[in-house]
């Protein structure tokens, strides 16, 4: 029987990719770990301080979820953790009693500033050609 090349070629593109993400992920978690951090809350971190750059500013917790691969209720509880980390705030928006803020704290802020460097070295280095 005849192997189908052009779909072995995709499920082998397919699986290289899956590897290098599993592969850079693992290393983000390793080289944050020691900050308390793991990829994901590194991740809605740098969304936040680029979303939101200024102190005080905000970004919508429904803006996270499209750009963040969490379910809706695990981004809610990372934001919880972070929260509770002192990393974010969250208010609930005036305009519209569902919605949610979250906003980077100055300690989220100097985190953030202090493991930025870390993580795109893991990128230039686990994703270079």
């Amino acid at each position: 029987m005849a192997l189908n090349t052009a779909g072995t070629g995709l499920e082998e593109r397919w699986r290289d990719i899956l590897s290098v993400h599993a592969r850079t992920i693992c290393e983000i978690d390793r080289v944050l770990h020691p900050h308390g951090l793991g990829a994901s809350d590194f991740e809605v971190l740098d969304i936040l301080a680029t979303e939101s750059p200024r102190e005080g500013d905000q970004c919508r917790v429904q803006n996270l979820v499209g750009r963040v691969h969490l379910s809706q209720s695990a981004l809610s509880r990372l934001i919880g953790r972070l929260e509770k980390d002192g990393l974010v705030e969250r208010s609930v928006c005036v305009e519209d009693r569902r919605g949610v803020w979250v906003s980077l704290t100055r300690k989220g802020r100097d985190l953030h500033s202090e493991v930025l460097p870390l993580q795109r070295e893991v990128l230039a280095r686990t994703l270079a050609d």
